[in-house]
């Protein structure tokens, strides 16, 4: 039953009346659970008089408010301005300076990668953070993306018995120090790329070699499937995290859940729709 114009006037002059009695209390003086307990009950309060103070208002909130330094919201538009760039060979990579996000293509003949070979579809991505926190050029940022794709081609060219660095491609974009993280994270998001850690199937791909004696973890599943790389290969006694059909299965299973897109239109309507989501 709704409260009558008298009803909800008298309530409200309660509501001042215990508000003003709140903020002459030592809340310094509650022990910690009991501090939990009220700021809990003072968030759901809050809450439900924000839902009343918005009805009481003749004028409409709007339901969104677009804030172009909201990481979210960067995180979108960097990573789909990096989808619009080029697709260069990952076999031919030119200095250049900047630190960003990048992703990498596969168009090769690997059983285990048909789905993905020659879509629109990242087998990885990734982001390199700048030389200098604080670099607002490229020049400042240090050669941070060059150096991290030329280590992995590096990788992939000595993984030779399984795949060639010549059916890798790359699309790479320079961002203004701080938010490649967020937009790497978008692109995780959008892709999971099954090479990524985050996704939990053929990790291990980003990895850094160290000598065996001081690698308590297992051989990762991407050295699993692309043997190459001596320092996951060198102690006989490493074991695999995963047997290599267990992380073939996996790989099927996960582009059958999630199909790899085609085409950049595709990912334009998922990213279209996710923006209006938002609002």
């Amino acid at each position: 039953m709704a409260a009558t114009p008298e009803k909800l006037e008298q309530l409200a002059q309660e509501l001042k009346k215990i508000s003003d009695s709140l903020a002459i209390e030592e809340a310094s003086q509650l022990p910690p659970p009991r501090v939990k307990r009220v700021r809990r009950a003072l968030s759901e309060a809050y809450e439900n008089l924000r839902k009343v103070m918005d009805e009481l208002d003749p004028v409409r909130q709007p339901s969104f408010v677009f804030d172009p330094s909201n990481p979210n919201i960067v995180g979108r538009l960097v990573g789909i301005t990096m989808v619009a760039q080029e697709r260069k060979p990952l076999a031919a990579i030119d200095k250049f300076y900047g630190s960003g996000v990048y992703a990498i293509y596969y168009k090769g003949t690997f059983p285990a990668y048909r789905l993905l070979s020659g879509k629109e579809h990242p087998i990885y991505v990734g982001k390199a953070d700048p030389e200098n926190q604080t670099g607002k050029t490229p020049a400042e940022q240090g050669e941070r993306l060059a150096g991290r794709l030329g280590e992995h081609r590096k990788n992939l060219r000595k993984a030779t018995s399984t795949i060639s660095i010549d059916d890798f491609e790359y699309r790479v974009l320079v961002v203004q120090s701080g938010w490649q993280s967020s937009a790497e994270e978008y692109l995780i998001h959008l892709f999971k790329p099954i090479w990524n850690s985050e996704v939990g199937i053929c990790y291990g791909f980003g990895k850094h070699g160290d000598a065996p004696t001081t690698r308590a973890n297992l051989r990762s599943p991407w050295d699993t499937l692309h043997p190459g790389r001596d320092w996951a290969h060198r102690d006989p006694n490493m074991k695999d995290a995963k047997a290599a059909r267990r992380i073939t299965e996996e790989i099927s299973t996960h582009l059958s859940n999630h199909p790899p897109f085609d085409s950049i239109d595709q990912i334009l309507r998922i990213f279209l729709n996710e923006m209006r989501g938002l609002s």
